[in-house]
């Protein structure tokens, strides 16, 4: 069984999709996110970083309204447009998780939704 969530506080779908899905067995899956802003439904952020701080901030909300933390991520997969920012993506992603090290995967892709340079998927798990 799961339940499709669609937490008020996080940026409403550019698509037909769920924003996460909880699972019976305590897995939590967050679609891809891209650095929306929750109000406006704009990006907000110019660069890899300043967008990637974004992202992170709506999943930890996505998250919480889901009744977990950054540190129940097991898994995350980053998607970026431009692989030569791989290390400011990295810094912003290290201050947004601390010394919680989930598995992950970057890939460089050559377009994202609605010109976004980043966007990250998350699975979570809590027992």
């Amino acid at each position: 069984m799961a339940d499709y969530i669609n937490p008020s506080s996080a940026p409403a779908a550019v698509g037909p999709y769920s924003v996460a899905v909880k699972t019976g067995d305590g897995f939590l899956f967050l679609s891809g996110q891209i650095p929306l802003d929750p109000k406006t439904g704009e990006i907000r952020g110019l660069t890899v970083a300043e967008q990637t701080k974004t992202v992170l901030e709506n999943i930890r909300g996505i998250l919480a309204d889901c009744g977990c933390f950054m540190t129940n991520v097991v898994k995350c997969v980053i998607y970026t447009t431009d692989l030569s920012q791989f290390s400011a993506l990295n810094e912003a992603y290290a201050e947004a998780f601390g010394n919680h090290k989930p598995v992950r995967t970057t890939v460089g892709v050559a377009a994202l939704p609605k010109g976004a340079l980043v966007e990250i998927e998350v699975t979570a798990y809590r027992a």
